[in-house]
């Protein structure tokens, strides 16, 4: 094969892998105010759904606004597969939840994103009761040392038990990295540092991990994906799931992207030609067979699905910051 033609068929492979996939069909519809709250209180900002091994689905949702910081709201929720509320808990505990992680035998991984009133930056393991089991980092203080974080994000727990914690909400400054703990606690290494190089981040907003133990970190601010092995050691990006605010992968490679901010405007959120939404595809290869699109597509600086969940019989479920709610998907 000529040189020209085969740099011809290299540049359309790439640009396939990149295209953007906006078009992909939606074979879900819309179920909304599936889950019900006890009476005068409303769903606040959420970036954290996750759907146990026991069917139940939980969210941790920022007492009925967009922060725990003056609440005394109950912001941790478990609701069972008709939406009726189990149990609440977290009381005082939080500013900020913003990630959410859930082990085989229920034990909930959150972290706090924000700082306040001696609060925050910091990851709490609790058991379903709601009992603190451990805790990283230092309430309220903001730092970027090996026990302190500054607005982590995300915490993923690998099969043997290391902690994973994505830690820098902002572009530009700030943290911008991955840290590695033992199941103890005790740390082991961290990577990143701002930029748009492999292992570089700018908010490294949901970490996930496949079949294979690679770790998925959705590297928001430069709008894209980066899977790395355990070590730190980058692997591959991908591009073509948008802007990923939230992943979660399930046991079977399918990879679930919600995409809540691209935006055609210069500044904050600048991804021309994406709609956001969530997309779905395979963890395998990163082919994207699926969109979900922003029910109600808005103009702000967030809307549709930030951190996205799915059940074993393959319901979505959409943790949403702007509209303040959680939405769920089913197959048409």
């Amino acid at each position: 094969m000529p040189i020209s033609a085969l740099a011809a068929l290299i540049a359309a492979s790439y640009a396939g892998a990149y295209a953007q996939p906006n078009s992909e069909p939606n074979p879900y519809r819309t179920v909304e105010h599936w889950f019900t709250l006890p009476e005068g209180r409303t769903m606040g900002s959420t970036s954290a759904v996750w759907v146990a091994a026991s069917g139940h689905i939980w969210v941790a949702e920022r007492c009925g606004v967009n922060s725990c910081r003056d609440s005394n709201l109950a912001p941790v929720l478990e609701f069972d597969p008709s939406g009726k509320l189990l149990k609440s808990f977290g009381e005082g505990m939080f500013v900020f939840p913003h990630g959410i992680w859930i082990e085989k035998d229920g034990t909930i991984w959150l972290t706090d994103g924000q700082g306040a009133n001696g609060k925050g930056h910091q990851v709490f393991k609790l058991s379903p009761e709601g009992k603190v089991l451990m805790t990283l980092g230092k309430a309220g203080v903001a730092g970027d040392g090996p026990d302190t974080f500054n607005q982590p994000n995300a915490v993923a727990i690998a099969p043997n038990g290391d902690i994973f914690v994505s830690d820098g909400h902002n572009v530009g400054r700030g943290n911008a990295r991955v840290l590695k703990f033992t199941k103890d606690g005790k740390p082991i290494k961290q990577w990143g540092g701002h930029g748009s190089a492999p292992g570089q981040f700018e908010m490294p907003h949901t970490l996930a991990f496949d079949s294979k133990g690679r770790l998925f970190v959705g590297d928001r601010g430069n709008n894209r994906i980066q899977i790395f092995d355990q070590d730190g050691k980058f692997l591959e990006e991908w591009k073509q799931f948008s802007r990923p605010s939230g992943i979660f992968i399930d046991k079977n490679d399918i990879m679930y992207v919600a995409d809540s901010e691209s935006t055609d405007r210069d500044g904050y959120g600048h991804n021309p030609g994406w709609k956001r939404g969530i997309r779905i595809g395979s963890a395998k290869d990163g082919k994207v067979t699926a969109f979900i699109p922003d029910p109600g597509p808005g103009t702000g600086a967030t809307s549709a699905a930030e951190g996205v969940g799915a059940d074993a019989q393959g319901n979505v479920y959409g943790a949403e910051v702007g509209p303040k709610d959680v939405k769920k998907y089913v197959r048409k």
